[in-house]
């Protein structure tokens, strides 16, 4: 795992285009190994002594005291989602559209169409299906009774959606997309993704790029413990896993980090209210115990 200041020099070398992407990205994980944390190291230990204060800033202990992170680094993931969604709202908004029988292709290749049935009289969607009663079917807009609905075909709904794409027509998610996600779609949703790929191939090493030198920088902010605060194990415990903080009014009792204070200093209306909610929420979740669906 690299030092705090070779991710620094790392970061710098690519930003001005001394290296590239594929260098860069090598160096920084070619000494990663599964579940190695960074306050392992001997670089971290090394530079928290030098932060690390004689007692928790939380509660004031002096018992166990850690460095508490107030904020932490988004995984590389994270910053290639964010970064691709902007350049795609880029192309989108610099392009004048999408050709139609690249749109109509895209949707036969990449996605299982499962078209919604249609009364045959008013062409309404989703008529109501009988089990034993025949005609199977009675329209639910015109009344009209039968037994085999209508369907259109893609590329009905792709002529429809190219004349007017907010038609009720193309609302429809009865798009399932073949990938290992089954998401479902409908045709407004397919053309961002569309868009979403032709942005990625156009400038897939900016974004990615871009994405690294974030993450990059994110790490070494959390590597200088720039927003950190020297606390006890019982403040970090609370804070890390169970959300909350103590109480800056009283300093007695722990609140969640949302709220400014804890419940015993709200006012009396306010903390009745709160009690309340706590014991309506517990026997909420009791009675979905009992019922057997938690």
């Amino acid at each position: 795992m690299m030092t705090f200041d070779e991710v620094i020099v790392l970061r710098d070398k690519l930003s001005s285009g001394e290296i590239d992407l594929a260098f860069a990205q090598e160096q920084y994980w070619k000494d990663y190994k599964e579940g190695q944390k960074s306050w392992d190291t001997k670089d971290w230990k090394e530079r928290r002594v030098k932060v690390l204060k004689d007692k928790c800033e939380i509660c004031s202990s002096t018992e166990v005291l850690t460095i508490q992170h107030r904020s932490h680094p988004k995984k590389y993931s994270e910053y290639t989602r964010e970064v691709t969604r902007k350049y795609t709202n880029e192309y989108v908004n610099t392009n004048s559209g999408v050709d139609k029988n690249e749109f109509s292709n895209y949707v036969i290749n990449n996605y299982k169409y499962i078209p919604v049935p249609l009364c045959p009289n008013c062409k309404n969607s989703n008529p109501y299906k009988r089990v034993r009663k025949t005609p199977h079917y009675r329209c639910t807009s015109c009344k009209h009774e039968f037994d085999t609905p209508v369907y259109r075909s893609i590329e009905d709904l792709v002529t429809i959606f190219f004349q007017d794409d907010d038609a009720l027509e193309v609302r429809d998610k009865c798009f399932v997309s073949k990938n290992q996600w089954k998401n479902r779609n409908n045709l407004s949703s397919i053309r961002y993704w569309l868009q979403r790929e032709q942005a990625t191939q156009k400038d897939d090493e900016k974004i990615s790029k871009e994405a690294f030198l974030l993450y990059l920088t994110d790490s070494i902010k959390y590597l200088s413990f720039e927003d950190t605060i020297t606390a006890c194990k019982k403040c970090a415990f609370n804070y890390d896993i169970k959300r909350m903080e103590l109480c800056p009014k009283c300093k007695e009792y722990y609140k969640g980090i949302e709220y400014p204070t804890c419940i015993q200093c709200l006012p009396e209306e306010k903390r009745k209210a709160a009690y309340e909610s706590i014991e309506f929420g517990k026997q909420w979740h009791q009675m979905h115990k009992d019922l057997g669906i938690e």
